[in-house]
């Protein structure tokens, strides 16, 4: 990633941080975007600015040049000026990590939560990337962080798990469509773009009460230990949760140069999630 400049959303703290931190160990610049702000249907707590300033920190321990912002992922105007505004000051664009998203678990959440997570969760997405298409040229990539929600089939269930995780799974599943169409357009133009589809991540994301509640409803105050069982058991491999770096290493790997002829994959970091469900 040497010489190369990247955007990531979501870029505060979790996976965003995560692959912000990663592309920077090998070399690249970082424009680090986040909204720092609350979202009241999410039902627990978004990064804050002290949380971007972490990442800024650690981009630059590693020896490179971080531009950070605070812009919310639903106003592409907003996006366009912070990522043009970045794009001067570090002198170019080569790929974009577009990962923001919430996740609001809970048959109890509001309807308005459907909307907040279609609106960033797959709005979002399409307003990082549109806004940076005007500044990435031959070779340029962009990486879309999806999820393995999203290559599963519609369940009565899913209905039980609230109209956040209804909206997610949703968002997530039509990414795999936008990622696929859009790779024959950019593949014309020097350009490629490829998902990522983790499993659960150790992130605040997963790990809150918020959460331990959807998945433990029969328990009055669960903790992490209570939903390792359930979470473990969505996988082939014994484990709860994948790390975010595990993700990271495969964002890594699309956004750099020894990706060049791969377009339009969908890579799944699923600890075997979908082959044990038959996908």
């Amino acid at each position: 990633m040497t010489g190369k400049v990247v955007v990531v959303t979501g870029a505060a703290r979790g996976q965003g941080r995560s692959h912000a931190a990663r592309l920077a160990e090998e070399g690249a610049d970082v424009i680090a975007l986040d909204v720092c702000a609350d979202i009241e249907s999410a039902g627990y707590p978004m990064a804050t600015m002290d949380d971007l300033a972490e990442t800024e920190r650690l981009v630059r321990n590693a020896g490179r040049n971080a531009v950070t912002a605070q812009v919310d992922v639903r106003d592409r105007a907003a996006l366009a000026a912070a990522i043009a505004d970045a794009v001067t000051e570090l002198g170019g664009l080569h790929a974009v990590v577009a990962n923001a998203g919430i996740l609001p678990m809970g048959a109890h959440r509001p309807m308005t939560a459907f909307a907040d997570t279609v609106d960033i969760n797959l709005g979002g997405v399409f307003n990082t990337v549109h806004a940076a298409l005007p500044h990435l040229g031959d070779g340029a990539s962009v990486v879309v962080v999806g999820s393995g929600a999203g290559l599963m089939p519609r369940t009565p269930e899913d209905s039980g798990a609230g109209p956040g995780f209804v909206a997610y799974k949703f968002a997530k599943r039509a990414l795999v469509d936008y990622v696929s169409t859009l790779a024959v357009e950019l593949a014309s133009r020097g350009m490629r773009i490829n998902a990522v589809h983790p499993t659960n991540v150790a992130t605040d994301m997963l790990l809150n009460d918020s959460m331990f509640g959807a998945f433990r409803p029969d328990l009055e105050t669960p903790t992490a230990d209570d939903i390792v069982p359930v979470l473990t058991g969505m996988h082939a491999q014994p484990v709860a949760w994948v790390s975010p770096e595990d993700v990271s290493h495969a964002v890594l790997f699309l956004a750099g140069d020894e990706s060049r002829h791969v377009t339009g994959m969908q890579l799944r970091v699923d600890a075997g999630m979908a082959v044990k469900a038959g996908r």
